[in-house]
């Protein structure tokens, strides 16, 4: 059991994260190295980054999926109390680019699954279900099995499924990177609603500076080799909704493009 420590500043702290992972041969492959990164109480934070530069890495270890090298993770807990990250928790939902849905279960079963388990009655399990799958806009859709259903419904069941549990910090790992131009950008204006209506600190990874921008209170950026590192933090002070075409946008998305190695 971890010995609770004052809390740190932010709602999760990365100090001087490193990830190295042994390979066959018993090859070192460094993926990150000194990765430092605050997220806030309700802050929407973006790690953006290209391919293979570590921050899905990154986004394993707050989870607990996986364990630092050196350095630490800590959470500050709902009492306030900052514990180091050792393994998953309930704390934590996270949403992966895949579905990750049970195929023989309904939208219904599947949401109200994370409640199942932790034991409540049928009738609160599908009343908690129920008030997230209208929060995500899939009302009348609740006896759909997956087949049924088009990519960015089965992404909206995953985010319901993720908000049943009630997790207090939401880790999204490029969840619409499978998704048509068109349904990405209705799933992102859907991801800053359901954000605004429930607020709870969110940890966004993407390699699209578009999604990034219209999506990040702060964007976080990687420089695009391994080992990953923290190139460059971003304040987006850009009201919300965001356009896409408005002038401040367009220059911090420039901006970014020239201090990366990443394009639109």
């Amino acid at each position: 059991m971890t010995t609770p420590t004052p809390a740190p500043k932010g709602k999760i702290v990365c100090t001087h994260v490193s990830k190295t992972f042994i390979q066959k041969g018993k090859q070192e492959v460094p993926v990150l190295d000194d990765v430092s990164v605050e997220v806030q109480e309700n802050e929407f934070l973006v790690i953006l980054g290209p391919g293979q530069c570590g921050k899905s890495t990154l986004l394993r270890i707050i989870a607990g999926l996986e364990t630092p090298t050196t350095g630490s993770v800590t959470l500050a807990g709902a009492d306030g109390v900052a514990r180091e990250v050792t393994g998953p928790g309930p704390d934590r939902g996270l949403v992966f680019q895949g579905y990750m849905l049970f195929p023989w279960k309904t939208v219904l079963g599947n949401v109200e699954m994370g409640p199942r388990l932790r034991g409540l009655s049928g009738a609160k399990c599908r009343e908690i279900a129920r008030h997230y799958i209208e929060l995500v806009g899939l009302t009348g859709f609740e006896d759909h099995y997956p087949h049924q259903l088009s990519g960015g419904m089965k992404q909206r069941v995953g985010i319901a499924r993720v908000y049943a549990n009630s997790p207090e910090v939401m880790l999204l790992d490029e969840p619409f990177g499978q998704l048509d131009a068109q349904t990405r950008i209705f799933m992102e204006q859907e991801t800053v609603r359901i954000w605004q209506a429930e607020q709870r600190t969110v940890l966004f990874v993407t390699n699209n500076i578009d999604e990034a921008l219209f999506l990040g209170d702060r964007i976080v950026t990687m420089e695009g080799k391994l080992p990953g590192r923290v190139q460059t933090v971003y304040n987006v002070n850009l009201p919300r909704p965001r356009d896409f075409t408005d002038m401040e946008f367009l220059r911090i998305r420039q901006e970014i493009i020239d201090a990366s190695q990443l394009t639109l």
